[in-house]
């Protein structure tokens, strides 16, 4: 089933969201383009998970609007959940199951035919045949988090949230789980990224907004987001403004601490 023809992958308007007295998220407006990479860029606290979880229909906004795969999230949250995968932030594997038995398992769960041909093609896809017969529990923490991927694969969703896919990852595997990503996108997966890694933002996302105290502050290329920075000074060697020092710009100082914190 699809929605309107024509229709963002993702539409969020004017979606907030509290908790008690404290107001997670303040009216945020985003929209995704379908087989795009977009990548919602923020410290913790900011409100991203929180988005993530309206966008999957585990929350209810409080006010605002927000469709996903061109379904309502609150009307139609069958269908969005027809058309979405949510990989959170720690790999959701089986560690007592072999990789090969964790795919099973969900394809049978997503009464795919032929699971296990959909696990063997899997396992190909993602450079873990030789793993595949081995309980998940030995995986590296890459090897995991692309097990994890690739379950949220079955059923073959037109949309996927990443929701701080590399949290706790080493940096070579950091590199594996980019690499993942890309390749979902240019298969034409919409991904849905969450990330306080400036470098992960820079490197995979076509598009970045950045969160800042439950608002979109500022969204755009990477391109556009440098040039609200000065124009690079020329001293000895050119210096492009990065992703970081954007987004320093933006939310100011105190947002430092907890990114430094965070790593």
């Amino acid at each position: 089933m699809t929605g309107p023809a024509g229709a963002p992958a993702i539409s969020v308007r004017g979606v907030a969201k509290s908790f008690g007295a404290l107001d997670v998220l303040r009216g945020v407006d985003l929209e995704v383009e379908r087989g795009s990479i977009f990548a919602l860029l923020g410290s913790n606290g900011a409100g991203k998970t929180t988005l993530v979880r309206i966008l999957s229909t585990l929350l209810r906004p409080d006010s605002g609007t927000a469709t996903v795969h061109g379904f309502d999230v609150v009307s139609a949250p069958g269908d969005v959940r027809d058309a979405i995968s949510l990989t959170g932030q720690f790999a959701a594997v089986d560690e007592m199951l072999t990789g090969r038995e964790n795919l099973v398992l969900v394809g049978r769960l997503r009464r795919v035919a032929d699971p296990g041909a959909v696990a063997d093609a899997l396992l190909e896809r993602f450079s873990l045949v030789e793993a595949g017969g081995r309980r998940a529990g030995t995986f590296s923490g890459g090897m995991r988090r692309r097990l994890d991927i690739a379950m949220s694969l079955i059923g073959d969703p037109p949309i996927i949230f990443l929701d701080e896919p590399t949290t706790g990852l080493d940096p070579q595997a950091r590199i594996e789980v980019w690499r993942t990503v890309a390749e979902l996108a240019a298969g034409g997966t919409t991904v849905l990224l969450t990330t306080q890694y400036l470098d992960e933002a820079e490197q995979l996302a076509d598009r970045i907004a950045v969160l800042h105290e439950g608002t979109i502050i500022q969204s755009g290329t990477l391109d556009e987001l440098k040039r609200l920075l000065p124009q690079a000074k020329v001293e000895y060697v050119e210096k492009q403004p990065t992703l970081e020092e954007v987004f320093l710009a933006l939310v100011g100082p105190a947002a430092s601490h907890e990114t430094e914190a965070s790593r």
